[in-house]
């Protein structure tokens, strides 16, 4: 059996979700590479002020020995105060909640926010942490061995790609 997600219809339903987390004051921050896709489209989406913020967990991730340095492309971009702000977080996939916990390290290094929801596309299960989002457009199953992958079209649409995972 194939798994098929349509994103772009996903990413209609996050839209609609994460309405209701916006507050006076939000700022969104997309998770690198593909929650910062969704954060740059929903910033514009929701006629939200400002910029969106983006968020990487290279330099806290619990397996930064294993994995090393990533490209200072995925760099932290927060061009907004954190401190006493309601941040949302954006993510495409959340799967075991490490990314999550090493981005929220990442988030106080820049100050202390009032809140931090967390909204993402797609939550395929698997939580080794206990990380829940505040809202995620769809709950699938996918066996470990596999990854959900976002990509982005030069066109700006969203497609996800399931690939396997080397044991």
């Amino acid at each position: 059996m194939t798994l098929h997600l349509d994103a772009e219809a996903l990413y209609a339903s996050l839209l609609a979700g994460v309405r209701p987390l916006i507050q006076a004051d939000t700022a969104l921050v997309g998770i690198w590479s593909g929650g910062a896709w969704l954060a740059e489209r929903l910033q514009r989406d929701l006629g939200l002020p400002g910029q969106h913020g983006v968020i990487s967990s290279a330099l806290h991730r619990d397996d930064f020995g294993s994995r090393g340095m990533a490209a200072t492309t995925d760099a932290t971009s927060l061009p907004f105060e954190v401190d006493g702000r309601p941040i949302v977080l954006i993510d495409d996939v959340l799967y075991t909640g490490r990314t999550i916990r090493a981005v929220i390290n990442e988030l106080y290094d820049f100050g202390r926010p009032a809140s931090v929801r967390l909204a993402v596309l797609v939550d395929r299960g698997g939580r080794e942490l206990p990380i829940e989002a505040a809202f995620s457009a769809a709950r699938i199953a996918l066996p470990a061995h596999e990854r959900l992958s976002l990509a982005r079209s030069d066109a700006g649409r969203f497609s996800f790609h399931i690939e396997k995972v080397a044991d």
